[in-house]
């Protein structure tokens, strides 16, 4: 006869995980956030301008390839609302790059579009997770017990 076995998945884990999307989306956009308005308070240069690019196209690309997994791990979770959060983040994150591709496949090299498009998505994505993590944060979460079959 098969053994059942209670597993407990704590409020505080589903809380954490239900955050870490948007946590991911915020430092994507950190080094951008630093770089950006130096550049543009500053004289530039040619290399300061592909310093630039790099600070804020690279952790956005890497953060995409993590994302996934996260999105994967984090969806899934026995938690609904850990579902529900992550599920919002990986659509204002997903959205935001598919507006960067699309309109970044016209931009060519022209560096201002490329500032312009990137400060909209900043604008998009930094305060809306930090909404996103405050409510997380604001929100009752309880323990969820899951049962589980040992054969």
């Amino acid at each position: 006869m098969p053994e059942t076995t209670n597993k407990t998945i704590s409020a505080k884990s589903a809380r954490n995980t239900a955050a870490l999307f948007n946590y991911g989306n915020i430092i994507a956009m950190l080094p951008g956030l630093f770089v950006i308005p130096s550049l543009m308070l500053g004289e530039t240069e040619k290399m300061s301008m592909i310093f630039m690019l790099i600070a804020t196209i690279v952790p956005m690309i890497l953060w995409f390839a993590v994302s996934i997994a996260v999105y994967i791990f984090a969806r899934h979770n026995p938690n609904e609302r850990t579902g529900h959060y992550t599920q919002q983040a990986a659509y204002r994150y997903y959205g935001v790059i598919g507006i960067i591709v699309v309109a970044g496949t016209f931009y060519g090299t022209n560096v201002n579009y490329w500032l312009v498009t990137w400060v909209v998505c900043a604008l998009i994505l930094v305060p809306w997770s930090l909404i996103d993590v405050y409510r997380i944060y604001k929100e009752k979460w309880q323990d969820v017990t899951l049962e589980e079959i040992q054969s």
